[in-house]
This record gives C-alpha cells, structure tokens and sequence, in this order.
C-alpha cells in the first residue's frame, strides 16, 4: 500500500535515485535541501511502497497560487497509479493552504503526463519556447482552478 508524506532530509537519497533516473537534467542534492529548508514556499511530498520511496512531487506555495516544480516516480514503480496518488495528495496540501489555483509545465512530448494532468481538470494556458536546457524542448503551460464553486 503506498503511502505519502512531507519529504524530509533523509529521503534526499532516495529521491537522487528517482530524480537521475527520470530526468536527462537532474536537481542536485544541494537544491533538494535547499527547497526542503531553506525555501520558504517550498512543499515537497515523497510516496513511498512497502519503505521504499518511488517518487516525489514539489509545489511552491504563493499566497494563492500553487506551481509544481516537478514530480517524478522512478520508472521501475510507473504505471501503478503512483504518480495520480502522488499528484491527488499535493493537489489536496496546495486546497489545504489556501491555494485557488494550481500550474505546471510539462514536455510538449510527455503526453502521458499531460493525460494525467487533464484527469484532474488540468487545461492548457499557454506554451513556454524552448523551456527546457537539455534538448531546447518547448514547455506546455497547464494550470486548474482549485476553489470549489
């Protein structure tokens, strides 16, 4: 049964092992705790299977807004419904703290993300130009409204 919790510092670890094995680009260390301790309007969550952590979602916290940073679960762990449990949870943390609105970028080529992104009401605003440093792709801008009408 997965389980998920705030990330603290000795899961960075385990979320360095998620983070270099889901990304061409990987955070460091350093900017993991940076975001866990330092940063005021940082939200990091961990799922953890069976002890284990699988993967981890960011949010930055802004009066009443909420941005993922990122979100990732290793790819030995994908296709289990992690990433939804993941992405549920830190949706409910960002309602709980008063966000109304929730975005995130994504890879215009990561269509697997963006259907998960769409399930939870998630639309597309806009797109970013050459967003990402490794390959120049370009970013989809998603974002919802999270206030209950």
């Amino acid at each position: 049964m997965p389980h998920v919790r705030k990330m603290v510092r000795d899961d960075i670890e385990d979320v360095m092992w998620v983070e270099r094995a889901s990304f061409a680009v990987p955070w460091t260390e350093k900017t993991f705790i940076n975001e866990i301790e330092e940063n005021p309007y940082g939200n990091y969550y961990v799922i953890e299977v069976e002890g284990q952590v699988v993967g981890y979602c960011g949010l930055w916290l802004i009066i009443d807004e909420a941005h993922v940073t990122n979100i990732a679960i290793h790819p030995e762990y994908r296709g289990n419904q992690y990433g939804a449990e993941l992405f549920r949870y830190a949706c409910s943390q960002a309602i709980e703290n008063g966000a109304i609105q929730l975005s995130l970028e994504v890879r215009v080529s990561n269509t697997a993300a963006q259907h998960l992104y769409r399930k939870f009401g998630l639309v597309p605003g806009g797109v970013r130009k050459r967003y990402y440093s490794d390959n120049g792709e370009d970013a989809l801008v998603m974002w919802v409204g999270l206030k209950d009408e």
